[in-house]
């Protein structure tokens, strides 16, 4: 092989590179995944679209969206801050950790109720102690949304139980659940299978694709009648990453298996197509020299 320390030299040839035969434009089979479903996933790093399947359809998020009001959280409260519980917090319905409103709880402890428990509890004590009432906190949630890009999102509540006019996509859920997961501490909370609370209550994260996908690294499921099963969450193999999301499932840990497998699939077909990618090792050797 010819050296070439000129960078015009590297671009000239990858623009003549031949794309493998059949690579271009080939889509690969994705396996059966239950109807009615929504679907999306992307590049986790370049927020490529990688699949879509009626991704910008609103529907209710159900407690994907506490994927919010836990990054609000731990941007707004101190780990050992201590929060009260009010009537309303403690009655909210299951999923729930079981706040006793004559007791005040380490902030800490909540937050990892929210994102592990998906705790409706948890949820409202935070967002009233963030924000002096929940309806605050969901406009809170609503910036933070638009910020990241998720324009066809309406936060109503903290928890994400059923509320008019609330909704997001799909694709929103991607968009936030990538951006929430460039977080160091964040992401590294997504990833425990169980914690246990300052006052010995041990939390199970309801995410079984810890234990039940390969490379998921953290990911937030929901469910109410009217969402049905939803879930986003993000994947690594060797080849990259991905985020993943899904609405409306009737069969969600074999959804999200389906999708995990095709977008790697696809994910690998993407980057062995583009030109540029044969020659991406002589570009950063050539930037070093």
């Amino acid at each position: 092989m010819v050296w070439m320390q000129d960078m015009s030299d590297i671009i000239q040839v990858s623009q003549n590179w031949d794309v493998p035969a059949g690579a271009e434009g080939q889509m690969i089979a994705l396996e059966t995944i239950s109807g009615g479903l929504f679907g999306y996933f992307m590049d986790a790093e370049t927020g490529e679209t990688l699949y879509a399947l009626s991704p910008d359809t609103p529907r209710q998020p159900a407690s994907t969206i506490k994927v919010l009001t836990g990054m609000i959280a731990l941007k707004s409260l101190e780990k050992k801050d201590w929060v009260g519980v009010s009537r309303k917090a403690s009655r909210m319905p299951r999923s729930k950790v079981y706040l006793d409103t004559k007791k005040s709880y380490l902030a800490n402890d909540l937050i990892n109720a929210v994102l592990l428990a998906s705790a409706n509890d948890a949820s409202v004590a935070l967002a009233e102690k963030i924000a002096g009432s929940e309806k605050q906190f969901a406009e809170m949630m609503n910036i933070r949304a638009r910020l990241w890009g998720a324009k066809n999102t309406v936060c109503r509540t903290a928890s994400g139980l059923t509320a008019k006019g609330q909704q997001s996509t799909a694709r929103d859920l991607a968009n936030i659940f990538r951006h929430a997961m460039q977080d160091e501490e964040f992401a590294q909370r997504m990833g425990k299978v169980k914690l246990r609370t300052s006052y010995g209550k041990m939390l199970r994260n309801h995410n079984k694709a810890l234990w039940k996908v390969k490379g998921a690294e953290g990911g937030k499921t929901g469910y109410t009648n009217a969402a049905r099963q939803t879930y986003v969450g993000q994947f690594a193999q060797t080849n990259g990453k991905i985020v993943v999301a899904i609405m409306g499932s009737e069969t969600m840990w074999t959804d999200v298996k389906h999708l995990v497998n095709y977008g790697f699939k696809r994910q690998k077909q993407i980057a062995s197509s583009k030109p540029w990618s044969q020659w991406s090792k002589y570009l950063q050797i050539a930037q070093v020299q």
